[in-house]
């Protein structure tokens, strides 16, 4: 049997006890083996292993010894409760044995769980756990996670009330990171709201999402964005002496200001343009975004861009000009560009 969709993602949290076998494979090793975990734990529950009730092997094993397999869903366990065998990073080279073991499943034996990367349409050992009608073959695919996937995730680890827009901000991170990362990210989110009552808010995603540049770096951008020409000497002076680099700056500005120019020009508004940023802005920071691209509007922007652009050209080239230098006089330049 061969599943996707809606269909697929409800199936690792409740799977069928009536199926013997499930294939799941994909390009992916991250999406992999999250939706592994997932189901294994909904097969076995989580005690699974140190109760010898989850007996692992890989594909490498398999090819040297295709006895285990077999041996593996014969086995009585020590303890009771259902059991599983799980083989991972297997190949079409193992097909023939896997097709073997499942046409010798009985009733009682172990559940098999196998992992595999990307495989096509004429596979193999799609085609061993596709015809079986107690056999299923999952396909998992980088198309970013649906609402209720996301949704579903934060509840597990106990999300559940969010306020204004604090779920709206999830759907866009949730769409935007690894799937590994959107997990750590929850989890810390998480312990972060650990006997608070009160409902998660922008504020508290931003405080645990990843960020991509530095706080202080960030801090120096606004500051030239909102034409705050006094300050940009003193923090560019605090962030050289921590040993930021100045053509990193001039690429973090270079990225805000591509974002700013996105959002003046979008025909839906800068609100809708920030939203749809990868990575996409969201919170007090947007709201901050959007100010600076409506006081600044396209054409300064772009005039923006053209000095930015000059000035990570002039960096990169042999130019005996200080760094340093280089950088501050285009971000105070910058920042006396727009009105105040």
């Amino acid at each position: 049997m061969k599943l996707a969709g809606a269909k697929a993602v409800g199936y690792f949290a409740k799977p069928d006890p009536n199926h013997c076998a499930v294939l799941i494979y994909g390009g992916d090793n991250m999406r992999v083996a999250l939706r592994r975990q997932e189901l294994i734990k909904a097969l076995v529950g989580d005690k699974a292993e140190e109760e010898m009730r989850l007996t692992r092997m890989s594909g490498a094993d398999l090819r040297k010894e295709p006895a285990l397999v077999l041996d593996g869903l014969k086995a009585a366990g020590f303890f009771p409760g259902p059991r599983v065998v799980f083989v991972e990073e297997v190949t079409d080279t193992s097909a023939p044995v896997l097709a073997s073991a499942l046409s010798e499943w009985r009733e009682g034996d172990a559940t098999l769980v196998v992992t595999a990367g990307q495989l096509n349409a004429r596979s193999k050992l799609r085609k061993a756990f596709e015809d079986p009608r107690n056999a299923v073959a999952i396909g998992i695919y980088n198309d970013p996670p649906s609402e209720s996937e996301i949704m579903s995730l934060a509840n597990k680890v106990g999300l559940t009330d969010f306020a204004g827009d604090a779920k709206g901000d999830i759907l866009a991170l949730g769409r935007d990171l690894d799937p590994g990362d959107l997990q750590q990210t929850l989890e810390k989110l998480s312990l972060y709201k650990f006997n608070d009552p009160t409902p998660v808010t922008s504020d508290d995603i931003i405080a645990c999402a990843p960020v991509a540049v530095e706080a202080g770096i960030d801090e120096a951008i606004h500051i030239v964005a909102e034409a705050r020409s006094a300050e940009v000497g003193p923090i560019l002076n605090r962030l050289f002496g921590q040993g930021i680099n100045p053509t990193t700056l001039c690429i973090s500005a270079t990225r805000h200001f591509r974002n700013l120019h996105a959002a003046a020009a979008h025909p839906s508004g800068a609100d809708t343009a920030l939203s749809r940023a990868r990575p996409p802005v969201f919170g007090p920071r947007k709201d901050r975004m959007v100010r600076q691209a409506r006081g600044w509007g396209v054409a300064r922007l772009e005039k923006a861009l053209a000095v930015l652009m000059d000035t990570d050209l002039s960096l990169r080239s042999a130019a005996k000009a200080p760094d340093k230098a280089m950088v501050e006089r285009a971000f105070i330049r910058l920042s006396m560009m727009r009105p105040k």
